[in-house]
């Protein structure tokens, strides 16, 4: 059996908010092969010392009924667990480097059925060096009309799979996309890894409020990873420039990632307004409350800060866990306004560990910001609720959640055509209890390529 006091001494910089994560590799142990039977029995012992709802682990537990770590690790999950996983030590480093495997983007079928709207494009992949962009729809795959491929797909008789080809380096095929202009062109396109850049776009626009004009920063992160801590430097190094009087943060595909990160950008955002007050606060199960700790707000030397007194944030339900931990922990502190749909819904968080080849994420803690208020398992509600509609590239202000977050700066205020949920969802935050009242389902996955 495996006595594990990793967590005990873990620093907070190898902890997690996420929906699919990260932390430090050599903060793990090489646990190296063994038996399925034996990395079975090691995972309960560990989750019966650390996992956050450990009570409500079976009192009896067969290590050979299940044939891998992932397998137990569904069959132990509680009720109010969605998000408990693993992954194998190779898809471990290559998370820690951002390294994706595949082309390079991400897209939703339009409304028409014949088409695929990209929702973006990381910078390494071919299609963004062919041209692809957010807003642009693939209309063809070598030859075949999207209007086929979807309709073969609705029908079970092919997957994109069978048409975006196997995960071979080196797989090509031919695409045809239209620009929202209208225009058509084709590439070549060509599967391979790729370093996933999180800052998805950055930008300064001029806003006229009460007849001053306000410079508004525009920043889209898409995940809290390593190479995001130089990526959110650069995007502040340029804010500090042009003297920005506000920001709107793009949060509305950020699944999360490592909590160290979220306290950069949270810091970054509201700086010496927050700079040494809590940040976090966690909550460890009854046996490792020894563990419970807290977080404050904090930055290195020479990062940029913007000294904000608010942030627009917009979100959906893809933004998730280290994404609402930035939201939760400035509430108290600066002004937050929240514009689009709720999100997903993900207090809890974890500190990974290794087990033979596996690395797990069992949920270990679960967090509240410096007033006690966490717990929101079904999502932060917004003040303006928008739905997303992809109109173009990132920073066209067409985009209607991009729309309402400058409509808000400049009124005050949500727009008539957005409902203002507050009264209708009540408090964003509930003061913490052990108590969890959770049956939702579990996220939907973004479709990434």
């Amino acid at each position: 059996m495996l006595k594990t006091t990793k967590l005990a001494t873990a620093l907070l910089t190898s902890s997690l908010l996420l929906g699919c994560g990260g932390s430090d590799s050599d903060n793990l142990a090489d646990n190296g092969y063994c038996s399925a039977i034996d990395a079975n029995e090691r995972l309960y012992s560990y989750m019966q010392d650390w996992y956050f709802w450990e009570e409500n682990l079976p009192s009896t537990f067969d290590p050979g009924a299940y044939p891998n770590i992932p397998a137990t690790i569904d069959a132990l999950r509680d009720v109010q667990d969605r998000f408990s996983f693993s992954m194998t030590t190779a898809q471990y480093e290559d998370y820690q480097a951002s390294v994706f495997f595949g082309y390079g983007f991400s897209h939703e079928v339009n409304a028409q059925e014949d088409g695929l709207v990209i929702r973006y494009v990381y910078e390494e992949g071919t299609p963004a060096q062919s041209g692809l962009r957010r807003g642009d729809t693939i209309i063809e795959i070598d030859g075949t009309a999207m209007s086929q491929i979807i309709s073969e797909v609705k029908a079970g008789t092919k997957s994109f799979a069978d048409y975006f080809g196997p995960n071979v380096s080196g797989y090509s095929i031919n695409i045809k996309f239209e620009k929202p202009t209208g225009r058509v062109e084709s590439a070549t396109i060509t599967k391979g890894s790729i370093t996933a850049n999180t800052v998805l776009a950055k930008e300064v626009k001029q806003l006229e409020v009460d007849n001053i004009n306000k410079n508004v920063g525009y920043l889209v992160f898409n995940s809290f990873d390593n190479v995001s801590e130089q990526e959110l430097n650069d995007a502040f190094d340029l804010f500090k420039i042009d003297s920005i009087d506000e920001l709107v943060l793009d949060l509305r595909y950020n699944g999360g990632g490592l909590i160290r990160v979220a306290n950069q950008l949270s810091t970054q955002i509201a700086g010496d307004k927050v700079d040494g007050e809590t940040f976090v606060q966690y909550r460890y199960n009854s046996k490792q409350s020894d563990s419970n700790q807290t977080l404050l707000f904090s930055l290195g030397e020479g990062i940029e800060k913007m000294n904000l007194d608010r942030v627009v944030v917009l979100t959906s339900e893809g933004s998730c866990s280290a994404s609402e931990l930035v939201i939760n922990s400035l509430k108290p502190h600066i002004e937050v306004v929240t514009i689009g749909n709720k999100t997903c819904g993900k207090p809890v968080g974890m500190s990974p560990t290794q087990i033979c080849d596996d690395v797990i994420f069992a949920i270990n803690f679960d967090s509240v910001n410096s007033e006690g208020e966490g717990e929101y398992f079904d999502g932060l509600p917004v003040d303006c609720r928008v739905d997303e509609v992809v109109t173009g590239d990132w920073g066209v202000e067409s985009d209607p959640l991009l729309a309402e977050g400058l409509n808000y700066l400049q009124t005050g205020a949500c727009s008539s055509g957005a409902q203002n949920l507050s009264d209708v969802f009540g408090a964003k935050t509930s003061k913490a209890s052990k108590t969890i009242d959770w049956t939702k389902g579990p996220v939907k996955a973004q479709k990434l390529l």
